[in-house]
């Protein structure tokens, strides 16, 4: 038996709609013969696939994160700019390909409109000066009159892009990354590019690189905190080799979750040292279940089973928790590339990590609760956990609605969970819908033609301030309740 325990004055705080961005990088078949196939039956005019299109339109995605990603510390932008007929060819060297430049700033940012969602540009500081950075934000955002916004005119935008969020730089403390730098090293050249990339528009918010590592993000922020709005932090996760995968997957997410908490305490205290008035957040704008394959063609285009959507369901539910702290979030990727969102040039289907994501945007409400659970665990040394909870929760208030949303993940591969649910100075109306995600086995899969994972709406009788569901064994389900 399992107890939650709400009261509706208990508040986490507000969910930043941000947390359910996504992420597009030139890697694999993300932008070419995902998001853009030129001559395709599936795609407009502008060789955009309407498929792709539609699916991500029902995520409601309030950001996309471009060009990279390790992409972009060897990207310069002005090669994606100007007639396409004239753009440059060049071996793309982060991922050992070629890029033909087919899509670059105006593409990507009419790509966003066609979406609805506001662009998030990352900026090299890999290879790339600042005073390309600084004149990339010209060439968004300034009105013509200046010579990289007339450039935009020339190439047929003459109103302002006004992008808003820019990156700067990507996963610079690793030894993978072209142009590899020290903390103390991107720390000083972050510091200048911010500065001269505010000098250009006042108004953009930036995102400073962070590297999950403590030393390098005190040093990163103790430089550049009066003038960033967020610090990113990125996750990838995958089952722990010689344990069992359902388990050491599922338990991934909590060993995220220290580190988070850790990092919110050190932006504070480093605001409070630097005397920062204004909020820095953080920014998850690379998070996802490592999909599996043998080869790394394979690994970037695996498919996902139902474990996999469920730790997805997981790490959304803990984000949505740490609201106070995680304001921005994009999952990497959007589309073939460790991605909810599977082409070929025959057609598309929806990866298992869909469902979660579109629960989370459909099925939450704006204020997170502070919910007490309590549940049964289970031992995971091998991830640096004394014990993982068998029952994940996340409850959710809709206050102009009227509605209270749970989401549930019962962890259990095996067993169904009773979950007693039970409110505090509040009734529910006495019935409800039941969201669920689940499958025959962890080990189920979606694929092309074969839809075995999706979502499932059932009704719910008996809520009141005081009610008993049965969890399934294995799965995802957000419960909808109106309240009295």
């Amino acid at each position: 038996m399992s107890l939650i325990k709400l009261d509706l004055d208990r508040r986490l705080g507000a969910i930043d709609p941000k947390l359910y961005g996504m992420f597009i990088e030139h890697l694999g078949r993300c932008i070419y013969g995902g998001i853009y196939e030129a001559g395709s039956s599936f795609s407009d005019e502008h060789g955009f696939r309407r498929d792709v299109l539609n699916a991500a339109r029902r995520l409601r995605l309030p950001l996309l994160r471009w060009p990279g990603g390790n992409f972009v510390s060897g990207y310069h932008w002005l090669d994606g700019v100007g007639p396409k007929e004239r753009r440059p060819v060049r071996a793309e060297l982060a991922w050992n390909a070629i890029e033909s430049n087919q899509i670059g700033t105006n593409e990507f940012v009419h790509y966003c409109r066609l979406l609805d969602t506001e662009p998030y540009i990352c900026v090299n500081l890999g290879t790339g000066a600042i005073e390309e950075a600084a004149a990339w934000v010209e060439y968004c955002n300034r009105p013509v009159g200046t010579s990289y916004a007339d450039l935009r005119a020339e190439h047929g935008f003459t109103d302002p892009h006004r992008v808003t969020y820019w990156g700067l730089g990507n996963e610079l403390y690793g030894d993978w990354q072209i142009g590899h730098k020290t903390a103390d090293e991107h720390a000083r050249v972050a510091r200048q590019c911010a500065q001269l990339m505010r000098a250009v528009d006042k108004d953009i918010k930036l995102v400073l690189c962070g590297a999950q590592e403590m030393e390098w993000d005190r040093q990163a922020l103790l430089h550049c905190a009066d003038v960033v709005d967020y610090v990113s932090y990125h996750f990838y996760w995958a089952p722990v080799p010689g344990q069992d995968p359902h388990y050491s997957t599922l338990s991934r997410p909590y060993v995220s979750e220290q580190y988070l908490v850790f990092l919110g305490e050190l932006i504070e205290h480093v605001r409070q040292v630097k005397g920062v008035k204004h909020p820095i957040g953080i920014a998850v704008d690379e998070w996802n279940q490592w999909a599996p394959g043998r080869t790394h063609d394979e690994h970037l285009q695996g498919k996902y089973n139902l474990t996999d959507a469920l730790s997805v369901a997981v790490y959304l539910n803990m984000m949505r928790r740490h609201c106070r702290t995680i304001t921005l979030a994009t999952l990497a990727q959007m589309v073939n590339v460790i991605a909810p969102i599977f082409t070929s040039p025959e057609g598309m289907f929806l990866q298992t990590i869909y469902f979660p994501l579109q629960l989370a945007v459909e099925k939450t409400g704006p204020v997170a609760l502070d919910a007490h659970v309590e549940c049964d665990t289970y031992a995971a040394e091998y991830s640096g956990l004394r014990a993982v909870p068998y029952l994940d929760a996340l409850a959710s208030l809709d206050e102009t609605r009227r509605k209270l949303y749970v989401s549930l993940v019962n962890l259990h591969k095996d067993e169904a969970q009773q979950v007693d649910l039970r409110l505090c100075d509040a009734d529910l109306a006495g019935s409800g819908l039941a969201h669920v995600v689940t499958g025959e086995s962890p080990e189920t899969r979606n694929d092309f033609g074969s839809e075995n994972v999706k979502i499932r709406t059932e009704a719910v009788s008996g809520i009141s301030k005081a009610f008993r569901y049965r969890l399934p064994a294995h799965s995802h389900v957000v419960l909808e309740c109106d309240l009295v």
